[in-house]
Parts: structure tokens; C-alpha cells; sequence
């Protein structure tokens, strides 16, 4: 799956996604396509709708970035969309077939995930579980280092049942698959990942096609785990410096809270230690 249209392909998924509604065009009954036609775009954006054409087709595939400017208001796109459409619009030259480059884990944070009292694990730009700590494990077995995020999450229904929220969690770690990727499509390790993705699982196929882009970030979230049950922890993500894209994941819980109790008898479970090691958790459950 190398999308030798990216930007068309961006460009015509986006669009469909827009009611004429939304954008104040009148309702004018059956209509053939979703979302907004072509040259409803190319009127709104102020651009002839020939030259929009050339571009969902691939025949122009360098616009300014007044054009691209237009585009992501009549798209209705959020900054890190915009920023996106930039970057599939900018020029840059064709580069030959690259082999792929093994991701290396800084010294330095190997060792951190190695005393760090949380669950953490070191994600690669294609979501490659490049290193991770024995609570990390202990959260999801899928966590272990060579795994991948999106395989287990699409592919294995272990790692689903842990999300209640599946489909919304989902849509989210394509668009943040994406976000991670950005124009490097070229990447062999990304054209094997979503190849057999799209082949394996409908709902894969259908996100992917949506082309949504959201910034890999923090947040919360809730899993259904088989031994304490519902837990919900924060989720940091914090670039690593010197990197190609990895990202250290953190989950921690809020402290005095039945989670955060939760979390340290599933540390008791994981990490067996005397009780007096240096960073050992102790439940309390009182």
C-alpha cells in the first residue's frame, strides 16, 4: 500500500466528511456522493474547480500555500490536520525505496524503565513496542518488547477486551498512527504494517479511510483488566531527544484513589521483591 495520491486521497476522504449543511450550502435533496462535491469545495475555497480536480487526481500535486490554506478551512480541519495537509503538499523529492533502519532505545532510557516504580514501554514512529518494563507487561502481555500497538490492537481480541471504549480507542490510535508516520509513506515498515492490517480487519480498513490525524498525546484511559478489574491511569507520552519518532509511554495512576491502589496489588503480582527493595510499591487496600 504505497498511496501514490496521498494528497488526493487526503483531499477527497476529508471532503466526504463534510455535510453541505455544516459549511452553509442549502440542502438540495438526493445527492450521489457524500459529503461535499468537488466543485462545491473548489467554489468555497476560491480556487477553480479544474485545478481542484488536478489535485484529487494526483496531476497537480504541489499547490501554494494560500491554496492549502483554503482547503483546510472549507475541510473544517484542526491544527494538527492542517498541519498534515501541509506536509503532503509541500515539495519534496522522489527518494528511492529506503531499507528499514532499526529503532535503538537510548542506554539511558532502558534504565529508567528499569526502576521506575509505573508502567512504561518505549513506542517506535509504526507503534513497535521497542522496550518496556515488567509492570508495563503486567497491565497488557502485549506490551512486551516486538510487539506492535496497532497488530495487537485490531488483531488480538485479548488486548480489545481490555478497552470498553474499543471503536473510540481505535479510531484514535490510527489517527495518531498517522500523525506519528506524517509524509513518510515510503517507509517499508509502514507500507508492510498497514498492508496487513487493511487485509485483516474491516474496521482498520474503514478508520484508515477516514485519513484522521490527531497528535499522539496523553490523556486517560480506562481498562477492564482480568486480574483488579476497572482501572483508569493517565497516559503520558513524552518525545524522546535524539530519536526518529519513539516516544516513552508512562501510565500512572491518581494518587489515594481505588486505581492507584489497584496498581500497586498488580506491582505486588509482578514484581515479587523483599519488602524492603528500593522502589517497591506496597498495596494498601485498606
Amino acid at each position: 500500500m504505497t498511496e501514490a495520491n496521498p494528497l488526493g486521497d487526503y483531499l477527497r476522504a476529508r471532503r466526504e466528511l463534510v455535510t453541505p449543511e455544516s459549511v452553509g450550502l442549502p440542502h438540495t435533496g438526493l445527492r450521489r456522493v457524500p459529503g461535499l462535491r468537488r466543485e462545491e469545495v473548489a467554489m468555497l475555497a476560491g480556487i477553480s474547480a479544474d485545478y481542484y480536480l488536478r489535485l484529487e487526481q494526483g496531476r497537480d500535486r504541489n499547490p501554494s500555500a494560500q491554496v492549502l490554506e483554503a482547503l483546510a478551512r472549507v475541510l473544517q480541519l484542526d491544527a494538527p490536520a492542517t498541519e498534515y495537509l501541509q506536509g503532503l503538499g509541500a515539495s519534496r523529492p522522489r527518494r528511492r525505496k529506503r531499507r528499514p533502519r532499526p529503532e535503538t532505545v537510548p542506554a539511558g532510557i532502558r534504565k529508567l524503565l528499569a526502576t521506575v516504580p509505573l508502567p512504561g514501554f518505549v513506542e517506535g514512529r509504526c507503534f513497535d513496542v521497542l522496550a518496556s518494563n515488567e509492570l508495563a507487561v503486567a497491565l497488557s502481555p502485549r506490551l512486551a518488547e516486538g510487539g506492535n500497538r496497532l497488530r495487537d490492537f485490531f488483531l488480538d481480541p485479548a488486548e480489545q477486551a481490555l478497552f470498553g471504549d474499543w471503536e473510540e480507542a481505535a479510531a484514535a490510535l490510527i489517527a495518531g498512527f498517522r500523525a506519528s508516520v506524517g509524509t513518510d509513506i515510503d517507509d517499508p515498515r509502514f507500507i508492510e504494517l498497514v498492508g496487513e492490517l487493511s487485509l485483516a480487519s474491516n474496521t482498520f480498513r474503514t478508520l484508515w479511510a477516514r485519513h484522521d490525524v490527531v497528535r499522539r498525546q496523553g490523556g486517560s484511559v480506562t481498562l477492564h483488566h482480568p486480574e483488579v478489574g476497572e482501572l483508569t491511569l493517565y497516559r503520558e507520552k513524552l518525545a524522546i531527544t535524539g530519536t526518529s519518532g519513539q516516544v516513552l509511554v508512562l501510565y500512572h495512576p491518581e494518587a489515594g484513589t481505588e486505581h492507584a491502589d489497584k496498581l500497586a496489588l498488580l506491582a505486588s503480582y509482578a514484581l515479587p521483591a523483599h519488602d524492603d527493595e528500593p522502589g517497591r510499591i506496597t498495596p494498601d487496600l485498606s
